[in-house]
């Protein structure tokens, strides 16, 4: 049973998920909407709207904890400067997940996850 469990483990070691989901946080940011795994989206989403609501308080504080965690200059300033007011009006709910197919490979099942 999975109860009280408060993260998806993913099949990897914890500095391998961390790593992994960084990149996955990254790569939305700067691209907008990627795709990949309906487990890995609904992960994914966590690290990304955190990192958005850092861009709204818009602090020293706030840009220096979104840089520990995505180690990206690039990533950082585009949350702080074009992301983060898009959404200053918005409680929330930053990402969409679109379920879209099944990979054909070993029919994991695929989704898109974007930026609303």
């Amino acid at each position: 049973m999975n109860h009280n469990k408060s993260y998806r483990k993913l099949g990897r070691r914890a500095d391998h998920r961390k790593a992994m989901l960084k990149n996955m946080t990254i790569s939305l940011i700067i691209a907008e909407r990627i795709e990949t795994t309906v487990t890995r989206a609904k992960e994914l989403r966590k690290f990304a709207e955190r990192m958005i609501t850092f861009g709204k308080k818009n602090t020293l504080a706030s840009r220096r904890n979104a840089f520990a965690f995505l180690r990206n200059d690039e990533a950082v300033a585009k949350i702080f400067n074009e992301i983060a007011p898009k959404y200053a009006e918005r409680n929330g709910g930053y990402t969409r997940i679109i379920k879209t197919s099944v990979r054909k490979g070993d029919s994991a099942e695929m989704a898109i996850i974007e930026l609303v």
